[in-house]
């Protein structure tokens, strides 16, 4: 099984350039992975193994080839709505709570870290559109960032393949929010408009996004060593309004891993800064309002 295969120099360079650069660690247990994932572009460039790859590598002119082979390296797996319950949280408890909050001003600004193609950043637009006259008059502004070039091109375009688009959505949005092209289904353009996608690393980012009401940053830290967890936590936490929420991936948690947040008592699945000097205490007023 290609599983059981050792790690070799070649494996453990190109992991800890992956890691070095965009923050995800690849397990030893996992190294073939980057066989399977770096196959099509020693295929396409003519290189016949991974070897060979990190001798091109290592010449600071193949710059774009680098940028290539992390890229195919990244985790990049997602899908609409992954993780329903998380969707039904939104739904029902932070967006209307944020809602109250931002009742005088009416905006609010969701961030969408590692948003990979950009199925997650839509998932909320389409939880927006579908209670749209909860938002009338409201400026709901949708950033999705990821650091691989190649996967906020993907987002941009909102073009999904038929395995794509039966991941995760029901009959009904798709037929509401996709019109079919040929093989492949394209979002609607009022989606499209809702989410700005842009390329960022979340550990050194390339601008200020500025401050957001609402965080999700899911499957995201959970690849990434403690030493780059912690300065991951500081930009969100840096990011999020005072009283903002953040959400992690189902398998994730802040518990044992920042003192920067803490978990919500009112909001399932939801956490929010804690309390300065404090830690474990929620800066969320109790009771909610």
């Amino acid at each position: 099984m290609i599983h059981s295969q050792p790690a070799t120099n070649a494996t453990r360079i190109l992991a800890g350039l992956l890691e070095a650069r965009t923050g995800q660690q690849i397990a030893p247990s996992r190294y073939w992975r980057i066989q399977t994932a770096l196959a099509p572009v020693l295929k396409a460039q003519g290189i016949p193994d991974l070897d060979a790859l990190v001798a091109v590598l290592s010449d600071p002119d193949n710059e774009k080839l680098l940028q290539e082979s992390l890229d195919a390296m990244l985790n990049n797996e997602s899908f609409f709505f992954r993780d329903t319950a998380m969707f039904a949280a939104l739904r029902s408890e932070a967006f209307p709570a944020l809602r109250e909050r931002r009742a005088q001003r009416k905006t609010l600004r969701i961030w969408c870290a590692g948003t990979s193609t950009g199925q997650e950043a839509y998932s909320v637009a389409m939880l927006f559109d579908s209670e749209r006259e909860k938002w009338v008059d409201w400026k709901i502004e949708i950033v999705g960032t990821d650091i691989s070039a190649s996967v906020i091109s993907r987002a941009k375009l909102g073009r999904y393949s038929q395995f794509e688009i039966q991941r995760g959505l029901s009959v009904d949005y798709m037929l509401r929010y996709f019109t079919q092209d040929g093989e492949d289904w394209v979002i609607d353009p009022r989606l499209q408009a809702m989410v700005t996608f842009r390329e960022d690393n979340l550990l050194k980012p390339r601008g200020d996004l500025g401050r957001f009401d609402i965080i999700l940053c899911r499957n995201v830290l959970m690849y990434f060593a403690t030493e780059t967890r912690h300065i991951a936590y500081s930009k969100l936490e840096r990011s999020l309004e005072n009283d903002g929420m953040l959400m992690l991936g189902a398998a994730e948690t802040v518990l044992g891993h920042t003192d920067l947040f803490s978990a919500t008592r009112e909001l399932r699945g939801l956490y929010c800064k804690a309390v300065t000097g404090k830690t474990g205490q929620s800066i969320f007023p109790s009771p909610l309002g």
